[in-house]
């Protein structure tokens, strides 16, 4: 059975996204020409509390594309998959086509 993790409070867990390392036409790039660091969102959690005792919800949802800083986030093993953590606060934007 596959575990699934929930996140607590204002964290989003993620899947980095893995750059190609050739293209369709087989030539192959070197690592620095894909910088950009973006992640699939998998799962959200509920929010946080506003002084008042507000809900504050998170500002991304499962299935979402992110831009993440460079470094940061806590890196979580499932299984045999990776994913990372990351405060809703820490996510640079959301990517779209």
């Amino acid at each position: 059975m596959a575990k699934r993790l929930i996140p607590t409070l204002n964290r989003v867990l993620v899947k980095k996204i893995v750059a190609p390392s050739k293209t369709t036409a087989g030539i192959l790039l070197p690592e620095t020409s894909s910088k950009l660091n973006s992640a699939k969102v998998i799962a959200v959690g509920p929010g946080s509390r506003d002084i008042k005792g507000g809900m504050v919800p998170v500002g991304v949802k499962e299935g979402d594309t992110v831009l993440l800083p460079e470094y940061g986030g806590t890196q979580v093993k499932l299984g045999e998959k990776e994913y990372h953590l990351f405060r809703d606060e820490d996510i640079l934007g959301t990517l779209h086509d």
